[in-house]
């Protein structure tokens, strides 16, 4: 007699099910509604009769002075393309393509707005071109009819965000350079072309691609500056949009919707150029190449002149680059005399910066002095420093974490489900259609109610909520970043491996963590180790949810530096400012170096470098021996 056996209880199912509604619930609640609802915002104000005028806030942006922050983002935007491409190209043909006199420690200098950028890069060129840095300083010591105000404005911020947004070039075109099929350079050379002849029309055609893909994300960058021009003193659209969102209708007309409007500016232009990339990126672009492809070697400038022209450009920029970060370093062990006159003094290093308190003793308006205890801390002892790092460093490690970790599931499903996951992988990529700033704002406004049923009634930007707010931010905007880093490893997972994993009675789940986990996790590392540098010292998505209770590293930094030696507070701010982005540069620079450094090493590199310690051990070890048997025969 047959009986029909019930199907065994499948965990993988269930498990895609929840993946599913979870996935669903965070796509409509944090990024579908909150942008819905600043779109409708705008068209929702009321006039002084009370009556709903739709139109209201488009008169005033036709008629007021709103168009001056879209033209003058427009307009960064636009040189930026110039600027960006022109040094960033440049840095990575002088480092990679021609040959070039100490190349490694050119590329180490260019490579440094990897390790420090957003709030931190900009004080560290205000640090050294403001009105009291060091090179104005020095340069009005020496011209006293120099204008000490000459870094402010659209000149500085476009010379800040050049070097700084350079980053891109030196990760990807530098990449896409390296895999360049010198076969086809060596054969235009065997034609008779001349190096720059085969630079510009067989090197240059195989990084169209790559140059359009970032000229495009230095456009949104300059489109969606928020960090330089708001120090900087630079009307654009982010810090005006900031202001708006903390102005309330007893200050200007209806600010909220000025605010709504200018983000739903930034979102059209944003969609409109991933629109064009995405038409440019399907057209496909292809070149042929040799069956056996050969490694790129490095080009040599035959021509003397151009030689040593292309030397010394290459070592401007190597000072250019280089001469912020030596001078935060020197002046994080300076004490306060030196770093507030902005004089080294190799005499006088200190640690107070860092660690410990002095006091600080001032002359008052009666001519009398007073003393402050322990006014002048380190960052690791004045305690609004050290809770606004400790925030920015727990808040950006969980976010990077969150991001990593929702990409990966994501991508296994997306290559197992071609369907579903294609529309999956459009959701990830959603928020890349918008600006950042018009997601957080949307945030602050759509989570800042106790009516939200989408999270039961709670006010998320109440209180210490804001945190949870803010690491929602954080995982959203990289999410995009995370996917394009993370799905490329998945394309390296042989299926053969799968089917293998399934022959021998493995469950999905452990194939998963066992098989396909083990290949794509330098990618999640290296995910997470751009990540983090860009989030720990993030000032735009900071400073549109400005609360007491989720105060980020940037914006204690800045506001102590506006309000320095001001009644005698805030003073050191300055070194603590220094000390804080060394810090920075470190934990950067150690996540960094133990991804692409160490992580990036493959089977027989890292067998070489453990065989390299054990001979090193073992001769330290010996020499040890040999001293302490020779002292006993001595001693006998």
């Amino acid at each position: 007699m047959n009986t029909l056996r019930p199907k065994p209880f499948d965990v993988t199912k269930v498990l895609q099910l929840i993946g599913a509604v979870f996935f669903l619930y965070l796509f409509l609640g944090f990024m579908l509604l909150p942008c819905l609802n600043t779109l409708t915002s705008i068209f929702s104000v009321r006039n002084a009769a009370g009556e709903r005028d739709p139109f209201a806030v488009i008169r005033f942006f036709l008629a007021g002075n709103m168009g001056k922050f879209v033209w003058n983002s427009l307009k960064l935007a636009l040189c930026l393309i110039v600027t960006v491409n022109v040094v960033g190209i440049s840095i990575v043909l002088l480092t990679e393509y021609f040959d070039i006199k100490g190349a490694k420690i050119l590329r180490l200098g260019y490579m440094t707005t990897l390790i420090y950028s957003g709030v931190a890069l900009v004080t560290g060129y205000m640090f050294l071109y403001a009105g009291d840095g060091i090179m104005t300083t020095w340069l009005a010591a020496k011209f006293p009819n120099v204008n000490k105000t000459w870094f402010t404005g659209f000149n500085a911020v476009l010379f800040t965000m050049t070097f700084a947004c350079t980053s891109n070039h030196a990760l990807f075109l530098r990449n896409a350079i390296r895999g360049i099929d010198y076969n086809t350079v060596e054969a235009a050379r065997n034609m008779g072309a001349k190096p720059f002849k085969v630079l510009f029309k067989v090197v240059f055609p195989t990084l169209i691609p790559t140059l359009f893909s970032l000229t495009v994300m230095t456009f949104i960058t300059g489109l969606c500056a928020m960090s330089a021009p708001t120090l900087l003193g630079f009307d654009s659209i982010n810090p005006e949009i900031v202001r708006l969102a903390g102005s309330s209708t007893a200050d200007e007309a209806f600010p909220q919707a000025r605010a709504a409007l200018l983000s739903i500016l930034l979102a059209c232009f944003t969609i409109l150029l991933l629109t064009v990339l995405s038409s440019y990126e399907r057209k496909g672009h292809y070149l042929s190449v040799s069956k056996t492809k050969a490694k790129l070697q490095k080009q040599k400038i035959t021509n003397p002149v151009a030689n040593v022209l292309a030397h010394i450009y290459a070592y401007v920029l190597f000072l250019i680059y280089m001469t912020p970060v030596v001078m935060i370093v020197l002046f994080a062990f300076q004490n306060y005399p030196a770093v507030s006159m902005r004089r080294l003094d190799l005499k006088n290093w200190t640690l107070i910066n860092f660690f410990g308190t002095q006091d600080y003793q001032y002359l008052t308006n009666r001519g009398k002095y007073k003393t402050r205890v322990g006014s002048i801390s380190g960052v690791f002892s004045n305690e609004a420093t050290l809770n606004g790092s400790r925030t920015s460093f727990i808040l950006s490690e969980i976010a990077a974490a969150l991001a990593g970790v929702i990409v990966v599931v994501a991508c296994n499903y997306i290559f197992k489900h071609k369907k579903t996951g294609t529309v999956l992988e459009y959701a990830l990529l959603f928020p890349w259609l918008l600006p950042t700033i018009l997601i957080c704002y949307s945030y602050r406004v759509f989570f800042n109610s106790n009516d939200v049923w989408y999270v039961f009634g709670q006010n998320l930007y109440y209180q210490d909520r804001v945190k949870l707010l803010l690491i929602i931010a954080y995982m959203v905007v990289r999410l995009p970043f995370s996917l394009r880093m993370i799905k490329a490893s998945f394309y390296a997972i042989d299926e053969e491996l799968e089917d293998a994993a399934r022959n021998l009675g493995s469950s999905p789940i452990r194939t998963f963590l066992r098989v396909k986990l083990p290949i794509i996790l330098p990618s999640a590392r290296a995910g997470f180790a751009l990540n983090f540098p860009y989030l720990y010292p993030e000032y735009d998505m900071s400073a549109t949810f400005a609360s007491t209770y989720g105060t980020s590293y940037a914006m204690v930094i800045q506001a102590m530096c506006r309000e320095e030696g001001l009644y005698g507070y805030n003073v050191n701010a300055s070194g603590r400012r220094c000390a804080s982005t060394v810090f920075i540069m470190l934990v950067s620079g150690l996540i960094l170096y133990l991804v692409y450094g160490v992580g990036a090493r493959d089977l027989g590199e890292r067998l070489e470098h453990r065989d390299r310690r054990r001979k090193r051990w073992e001769r330290i070890s010996g020499a040890f021996r040999k001293k302490q048997s020779s002292e006993a025969v001595v001693s006998s």
